[in-house]
């Protein structure tokens, strides 16, 4: 308003103005002002400011200016209108101005002479500060609604959460889920698969996946197998019929499924060498006193694994076996004297596909038997018959094994017809995804009916387990909770035949389950007796195992006492086990069997119906108990700040294993000592990293984690590169409770009785040497890890 009344006298002044600042800008140049209409702009604004302040109302700027020149520039304490002239800083007067818009606007605008307008501008201000106050909230709140940030998880070590989870596993809800499978249980592995996908998406799981592999299998053919005695000309079936009288309807399947999978097949005759275990001792005897070539071995199951007697049969010159149970190594509670069964001769997976995925496109081996072996599983029954047991010779006060009189020169007709042929299996595959650590995973695996096979109805019990698991964890997370980790459910496809399932779809995903998976816990076959509880675990699991029983039963007038072991097992664990290296653990129901060759018994698959179950376990609280102990090291497992392994516990078994080792043809000198450097380091390890980081007060995120990727590979550096068939890689795992030795070495030294050779031993020697050894440099890089971050910190 100023500038109006002043005409052209205002002119002349501010061409004056113009004049003096050129000739200061000349001597004081600024890069920030090389522009011609920056200069212009920036003496017009210089003069409107200049008038502005010679205005009255303006007093309250100069100390103000005053005071912001004086920050600006220490070394001049002037406090006068100095500041008006040009700045030639890096950042001068003129650039400060520019990016304050604020201060811009507040004195290129007319003199704030008026109340009223000092008024409207502060109401201004307000009212926008409010709209973008309340524009604010309301997106939050939609922001919030649309995009739910997920729960906080409770108190990971929290006994009352895993307490609220577990008491909804009921016995009775096991019994109805166990009856519900059975509806479906003899339709095709895909119906199967999506039926029990369907369930577990109904609980409330939501990433739940079929996955599908097309896979080599070896089938029953039309008719069932045949032996004949050619002393007698009588024909049998597997289970002991005879050939000239009908098939029993009622279980005609099961006389179909008695049989070997992956077979040679064809027609054999030959006479008939009873090898009893077939043992190296059992071998160096037969081969003392007769030819075995292409002759039939009447074998023994149990006391070791069956692949690795029939490649010791194989490698002597048998061309057939007939295979058998024999009465006196089964519970007294069991009554299999007349079942015939199958086996598979499968090492794990698809034999089309050695080693890799059954995906598209893979190359495809068709290959019509594993084995040059004719081998047919028969009943206790049938080699009564075929050894001609006398029935006054039965004594009822104790058991007399089964034995061919060496007097007797037995010619047998071994006839075996089966079908390779490629079929689809199916995985089910649930997540429940963790919340702190989503790509660690733990893994809890069942199966589930495989093509009819002879495994009857036992899948059922392992699939209703897992189910009421998911049931019960479900209602806990729809009120909020989750897991730390994801919780991974796997109910597979294709076990019966050699794993074939679990096999594949680990093979798939293999460069993520080694990066990924924590432990894996196993429900194969749960409930197989009523006897007693018989857990599992590898080194590392031992006492969250034995924990878990305790924790089980501490409302119970009496807890099971079992001792937890690390022996070889069956089922859809192998693999992680073996090729990944995973901790695994399993509980199951079985049988007091006081026969010491009733290891590795299991491998015989018997027809198992449902009245059979439900006689062993008419209430199923044994089904109940199994489902709340496994529950219970799974849900420690996955939410656990810490993973609850124990590394001294590896090391303690690896020095047990290597001391009753001491004899002439073995020095474990160097063994021992090694292995006394693992407890060492494992002893520093587990007081100095894991202890503190169980305590609250101490735990850091980065440490955990680093601590739980040392703690999670700890099995992997014991898994050697080749083991015998049916011998596990990993070298934590001991044959059955009898031995103590590493299987391989103790393989090693059974070798060289047959052979007479060094040669086995020492390779099995360097495997275990570097085992150790790996391991402890495994450790000891860990903790080196720690020293270095905690130094860089300090």
């Amino acid at each position: 308003m100023n500038r109006l009344l002043h005409g052209p006298q205002e002119e002349d002044k501010k061409m004056a103005y113009h004049k003096v600042n050129a000739d200061q800008r000349a001597q004081g140049h600024s890069p920030y002002l090389d522009n011609d209409d920056l200069q212009a702009t920036a003496l017009e604004l210089e003069w409107d400011m200049e008038k502005e302040l010679e205005e009255p109302g303006f007093d309250h700027f100069r100390l103000d200016g005053a005071v912001q020149h004086h920050l600006g520039n220490s070394q001049s304490p002037d406090l006068d209108l100095e500041p008006i002239q040009p700045s030639t800083s890096p950042k001068g007067r003129f650039q400060r101005l520019q990016e304050d818009p604020d201060y811009i606007s507040h004195y290129t605008r007319q003199a704030p002479k008026n109340n009223r307008c000092n008024f409207f501008q502060i109401l201004k201000v307000f009212c926008t500060a409010l709209i973008v106050f309340i524009f604010g909230i309301v997106i939050g709140y939609y922001s919030g609604k649309k995009c739910p940030s997920p729960p906080a998880s409770p108190e990971p070590n929290n006994p009352h959460t895993y307490h609220e989870i577990l008491k909804e596993i009921k016995a009775e809800n096991i019994q109805q889920i166990y009856r519900d499978l059975l509806q479906f249980s003899r339709e095709d592995d895909v119906d199967t698969a999506m039926k029990i996908l369907v369930q577990w998406t109904s609980y409330g799981l939501e990433d739940v996946q079929l996955v599908n592999y097309s896979v080599l299998l070896d089938l029953p053919g039309s008719s069932s197998n045949t032996i004949t005695l050619k002393n007698s000309g009588e024909c049998f079936y597997p289970d002991g019929q005879q050939c000239n009288r009908g098939t029993k309807t009622l279980h005609s399947q099961d006389l179909l499924y008695s049989y070997a999978a992956y077979s040679a097949k064809g027609t054999l005759e030959a006479e008939l060498v009873d090898v009893q275990y077939g043992t190296i001792e059992d071998l160096i005897r037969i081969q003392a006193i007769t030819n075995v070539t292409k002759k039939i071995a009447l074998l023994k199951l149990g006391q070791s694994p069956l692949l690795y007697k029939l490649s010791l049969l194989e490698d002597a010159g048998f061309g057939g076996v007939l295979l058998y149970v024999d009465p006196c190594d089964l519970p007294k509670t069991t009554d299999l004297a007349d079942k015939a069964f199958m086996v598979s001769l499968n090492s794990g997976g698809d034999p089309s596909t050695p080693g890799y995925a059954s995906i598209d496109g893979s190359y495809r081996q068709h290959r019509l038997n594993l084995t040059t072996l004719l081998v047919q599983p028969i009943s206790a029954v049938l080699a009564k018959k075929i050894i001609s047991v006398p029935e006054n010779s039965i004594q009822k006060d104790r058991c007399v094994p089964l034995q061919l009189p060496s007097t007797e020169k037995k010619i047998i007709s071994l006839n075996i017809q089966s079908v390779t042929t490629y079929r689809t299996i199916s995985n089910v595959i649930g997540y429940l995804k963790g919340t702190v650590f989503p790509d660690r995973y733990v893994l809890i695996g069942s199966h589930h009916s495989s093509l009819n096979t002879s495994s009857g109805q036992e899948w059922a019990s392992s699939t209703a387990i897992i189910t009421a698991f998911i049931q019960a964890l479900m209602l806990k997370v729809k009120r909020g909770w989750r897991p730390d980790r994801t919780i991974v459910f796997c109910s597979w496809g294709g076990t019966s035949f050699g794993n074939i399932g679990s096999y594949e779809w680990a093979e798939d995903l293999k460069r993520v389950l080694q990066r990924n998976v924590v432990a894996y816990v196993s429900l194969h076959n749960p409930v197989r007796g009523n006897s007693t509880l018989h857990p599992i675990a590898s080194p590392s699991l031992q006492q969250l195992t034995a924990e878990s029983q305790s924790f089980n039963c501490v409302e119970k007038t009496k807890c099971p006492g079992s001792n937890v072991s690390s022996v070889q097992i069956q089922g859809d664990s192998d693999y992680f086990i073996n090729h990944l290296g995973v901790p695994a653990m399993q509980f199951s129901y079985e049988d007091i069997n006081k026969s010491e060759n009733s290891s590795f018994l299991s491998e015989a698959l018997f027809p198992v119906h449902a009245t059979k179950t439900e006689e062993l376990d008419p209430s199923f609280k044994l089904h109940e108990t199994i489902a709340k102990l496994t529950g219970q090291v799974t849900l420690q497992i996955a939410n656990e700040p810490v993973l609850p392994f124990n590394a001294l516990d590896i090391a303690l078994e690896v020095q047990n294993s290597l001391k009753v080792l001491i004899g002439d043809k073995v020095d474990a000198s160097q063994l021992l000592a090694v292995a006394s450097q693992l407890r060492d380091t494992a002893e520093l390890f587990q007081s100095d990293e894991m202890r503190p980081a169980n305590d609250p007060k101490e735990r850091a995120p980065i440490r955990v984690r680093m601590l739980n990727d040392v703690l999670q590979s700890l099995e992997k550096s014991f898994l050697v590169q080749q083991a015998p068939p049916g011998l596990y890689r990993n070298i934590l795992y001991r044959l059955d409770e009898r031995t103590n030795q590493f299987s391989v070495l103790l393989e090693a030294l059974e070798h060289y009785k047959l052979h007479q050779s060094n040669e086995t031993i020492q390779a099995a020697l360097s495997e275990v040497l570097n085992s150790i050894s790996s391991a402890q440099v495994y450790f000891k890089a860990g903790l080196d890890v720690f020293e270095t971050t905690l130094a860089g910190k300090k």
